[in-house]
């Protein structure tokens, strides 16, 4: 969150002791270079600074309600001047009123009045655009708050969104899944369907949680893999290796499914051959690494999709890490399909969501 560049307490304390030392060099000033007593210079000094603080008050409070959109310097101008006048006219009476028996003080009043007034209006009209420029910069930093509010918000819905859309996503392909059990092998479709539903019931049970443990991402995972399984029987073989330090590290709910999906449907939906499919979840470096492999046929065409889960998968991760490299895929020469996920564990994002 941003914040201004200065607090108001600090201005105070800052404002304070510039009036204070601009009392001391006035009163300097009459006491030793123009040898009036005391009293005159410290009641010359506190009345004309005094006044001038108080027109600095009142500009900042009008300054502050208040600022033309256009022709501002315009207006800063002319109220400095009227405040500059009222200023010089009203401490002129009081200090006249105040040592009317001091002729020769008298006689300095009316001769330094230009020069009174011109110092007054230059001291407020840096004090003017001074408090312009303050509160044009208080002004900016709410806007980019309220900006980076609204980014936030409008990250964190399309974060919602693209769970939302995966789920369904996982339910067709998984229906379809189904369909094709009852045709080819109908005495396993009643088992197929049993682990349909608690693949389901765990998707609802975890759709409000941004952030899951890799054990329960895994078991998540197992569940639609012995889906599969009992789909494709012999022909699927899956090879998972998780080391021991991975099970509490965090990662994106519902992350893994799509990939591993992705794997099968390319490593056997053309092939009538036995292929197997290796998962491996590691750390390295303070790095969630989940890697998935499987056999490809170069020769043959792979099965249309519509390219969604991969897809929204780096939008996921672009938008919760800003890092399109979180996500990698490359071919071996041994046709072996391999998709790599990154995701970082150094910070502490994982318990704020």
């Amino acid at each position: 969150m941003t914040t201004s560049p200065l607090s108001i307490g600090r201005i105070q304390r800052v404002a304070g002791t510039i009036f204070i030392a601009w009392v001391a060099v006035f009163v300097f000033l009459f006491y030793y270079t123009l040898n009036f007593s005391l009293l005159i210079s410290i009641s010359d000094s506190l009345i004309t600074n005094g006044l001038m603080g108080l027109g600095c008050i009142i500009l900042s409070n009008m300054l502050g309600y208040y600022q033309p959109k256009n022709e501002t310097i315009l207006f800063v101008l002319v109220l400095t001047l009227v405040l500059a006048l009222i200023v010089t006219l009203i401490s002129k009476f009081m200090l006249k009123v105040m040592f009317v028996d001091e002729l020769t003080y008298k006689s300095f009043l009316n001769l330094s009045m230009l020069l009174r007034f011109i110092i007054i209006f230059v001291f407020l009209a840096w004090c003017a655009l001074a408090n312009i420029l303050w509160y044009r910069l208080e002004e900016q930093s709410a806007t980019q708050e309220r900006l980076l509010t609204a980014q936030n918000l409008s990250k964190e819905a399309e974060l919602n969104k693209l769970r939302h859309q995966l789920q369904p996503h996982f339910l067709f392909n998984s229906l379809n899944s189904v369909y094709a059990l009852t045709i080819v092998n109908p005495k396993e479709a009643g088992t197929m369907i049993t682990k349909l539903a608690a693949f389901l019931r765990g998707t609802l049970k975890r759709d409000d949680d941004v952030w899951v443990s890799v054990a329960e991402e895994m078991e998540y995972i197992q569940l639609y893999l012995d889906i599969e399984k009992v789909r494709f029987s012999h022909r699927l073989n899956i090879d998972i290796s998780i080391a021991d330090e991975t099970l509490g590290l965090k990662l994106p709910g519902t992350l893994l499914q799509p990939i591993v999906e992705n794997a099968i449907k390319f490593g056997l939906y053309n092939t009538a051959k036995a292929i197997t499919i290796v998962v491996s979840v590691k750390v390295i470096q303070q790095t969630l690494v989940v890697q998935v492999q499987n056999p490809f046929d170069p020769e043959m065409k792979a099965t249309g999709g519509t390219g969604f889960g991969l897809t929204a998968i780096k939008r996921r991760l672009y938008l919760l890490f800003a890092d399109e490299k979180l996500l990698h895929t490359h071919s071996t020469p041994e046709n072996i399909y391999i998709t790599t996920l990154k995701i970082p564990q150094a910070n502490d994002e994982n318990d704020t969501n």
